[in-house]
């Protein structure tokens, strides 16, 4: 195990476990995509991933990533925010959604992922999950940015009813600054 184990890790080990070939996934953070290109691997030439970004730089970061590997007949990625993520996917469809909360690695700080609508995509993403589908949401926040929207989502999710999912929470104790933390959700029945 590598010393510096992450955020990253963490979500694709998470995401490898559920994801199976012909599934539908969604990155509804594509950023430099290779959360994008990770679910195309796992989906497989009979799946489907479909990405979003708000920012013309991580799309067209995230097709250029798909077009190198050879993946870009796999996924589909939209400039769109992450809260119209209802408008690309039916209700019960979805095996696994991705999100990374924060900025864009490499980017502008000042633009980045903002409570409301991080929640209302969270809401709308649960109701696409399928079955026992799952959700990865990686929160990066610090410096100027990102505590508000941490502390929302946290406290939001304290509200999803236990009967229909499972929600665990993995922070990183022993490290210094403001590191990411890493949430998992199970969906039920």
């Amino acid at each position: 195990m590598p010393s510096q184990f992450g955020t990253v890790q963490l979500a694709h080990e998470f995401l490898a476990a559920h994801v199976n070939e012909g599934d539908i996934c969604i990155d509804c953070t594509a950023g430099r995509g290779n959360d994008t290109a990770f679910l195309c691997a796992l989906v497989g030439k009979t799946g489907r991933v479909i990405a979003f970004d708000i920012q013309p730089a991580a799309v067209e970061s995230t097709k250029a990533l798909l077009k190198e590997r050879r993946l870009d007949d796999i996924a589909e990625v939209h400039l769109a925010s992450h809260s119209r993520v209802d408008e690309f996917a039916e209700e019960n469809s979805v095996s696994a959604i991705v999100f990374n909360f924060g900025w864009l690695p490499g980017g502008d700080h000042t633009i980045n992922t903002r409570k409301d609508t991080s929640i209302e995509a969270i809401e709308k993403g649960l109701r696409l999950l399928k079955p026992y589908g799952i959700m990865s949401l990686s929160i990066y926040y610090g410096r100027d940015t990102g505590t508000e929207e941490r502390d929302a989502i946290l406290e939001y999710l304290k509200t999803l009813p236990l009967r229909e999912y499972t929600v665990i929470v993995s922070e990183f104790v022993n490290r210094p600054n403001d590191p990411p933390i890493s949430v998992r959700i199970y969906k039920g029945r």
